[in-house]
């Protein structure tokens, strides 16, 4: 199928393992962060709200510098890591999931802040009334009825890690089989004389899954918002 090398399909595997990690990892911060946006005023929350968004305007070369000087192996937090948790970012798949969830972290809180934010109050204050503590409050109310957001910030950061490039190629490099994911393999075959037939047989791939990854954003929260309503 579309004439890929096994060493394409490590590149496409690898791809998907790394954003599905930097969702995952990334959700219940994003969740926290679009929480504090939405609902609490408190100094500082401009500042926090611009360091949210930075990498969404940032040159993503930026941003991984700054991931490699502050994650490498010998910067300070990359080096404490290393020697005392065995924890290593620098050139593993591990950091190119940490440079991936960064990049989409902005649109995974955008997405989940403005589901928050359109919630009626008024259903948590009744719940409130009756005895509800904000715990059970936020399990049972406010995180159901954000779900559909949930579901679309999950799914647009999924598909903006898969795309991500240049923040990782910056931090993790392009390493085969451990940091080489669709974006940066792509980019070594148009490097290479007759290499943009296999690039092109990758680019589909990437079409197709970021398509699915939207049309199941969709399909997720229509059935989630569809269930709220007794639908």
């Amino acid at each position: 199928m579309f004439n890929l090398t096994p060493e394409d399909w490590v590149a496409v595997r690898l791809s998907l393992r790394i954003a599905s990690v930097a969702t995952l990892v990334a959700l219940p911060f994003g969740t926290a962060v679009a929480y504090l946006l939405a609902r609490k005023n408190f100094w500082g929350k401009s500042l926090l709200d611009a360091i949210v968004h930075l990498p969404l305007v940032l040159p993503p070369v930026v941003t991984g510098y700054l991931l490699l000087i502050t994650f490498g192996r010998r910067a300070p937090i990359g080096a404490f890591l290393a020697d005392h948790l065995g924890i290593v970012f620098s050139f593993r798949w591990t950091g190119a999931a940490l440079a991936c969830g960064i990049m989409a972290f902005p649109l995974m809180v955008r997405a989940i802040r403005l589901s928050l934010e359109a919630i009626d109050r008024r259903l948590e204050d009744a719940a409130s009334t009756l005895g509800a503590n904000r715990f059970w409050l936020f399990t049972t109310i406010t995180l159901p009825l954000a779900l559909p957001g949930i579901i679309a910030g999950m799914m647009l950061a999924f598909a903006r890690a898969l795309g991500e490039f240049g923040a990782t190629i910056t931090f993790v490099s392009n390493i085969p089989g451990e940091t080489q994911t669709i974006s940066a393999a792509i980019y070594t075959l148009t490097q290479v004389p007759g290499g943009d037939a296999a690039a092109l047989d990758l680019v589909i791939v990437a079409v197709i899954i970021s398509v699915a990854a939207l049309m199941a954003s969709e399909f997720f929260a229509r059935r989630a918002g569809a269930r709220l309503h007794g639908v």
